[in-house]
């Protein structure tokens, strides 16, 4: 019996370190275990036309060696703001969205977005609205979003 464990015991460490070393891509962990360094642009919010909901858009950049999750956004204009994915033309609300490591989460029209709930005022185009992201992993980040016309549509960034 014990010579069967040992094989079999030897079959998962050999397993597991596999595992713990096939989680950056990159290359950039350089034996510090890698960081994700987060920015973000080409943030906007379409005016809304209704006054309980509108939508909220912009791009995380990941510029570091590890992948990120954006978890939660906070804003003074609404209720609550939630995160969606879009696939196959259907929106659902999800926990977080990855940030992958050296790349970027786009969210656009039509694509993954945020949707501003239970809206306090309704913003209006030439204004701005504070949103706070949060990460899994990295500290929160500040993002002042400008109301765009409601039939905004950027040239670029998205």
């Amino acid at each position: 019996m014990r010579r069967r464990l040992g094989p079999a015991a030897l079959v998962i460490a050999g397993a597991l370190a596999l595992a713990g070393c096939g989680g950056s891509d990159s290359g950039d962990d350089g034996g510090s275990g890698g960081k994700a360094e987060l920015s973000v642009g080409a943030a906007y919010m379409p005016q809304p036309v209704s006054d309980e909901m509108a939508a909220g858009f912009l791009t995380v950049t990941n510029k570091g060696g590890a992948a990120d999750e954006l978890t939660s956004v906070t804003s003074d204009i609404a209720g609550q703001v939630t995160v969606h994915e879009t696939t196959g033309g259907a929106m659902r609300e999800v926990k977080s969205l990855e940030i992958p490591a050296h790349g970027r989460l786009v969210l656009k029209s039509g694509g993954d977005h945020l949707m501003f709930e239970q809206l306090k005022r309704k913003p209006k185009e030439g204004q701005t609205v504070s949103v706070e992201l949060r990460f899994a992993r990295s500290a929160p980040v500040k993002v002042e979003m400008p109301v765009k016309p409601a039939t905004y549509t950027p040239k670029t960034g998205h």
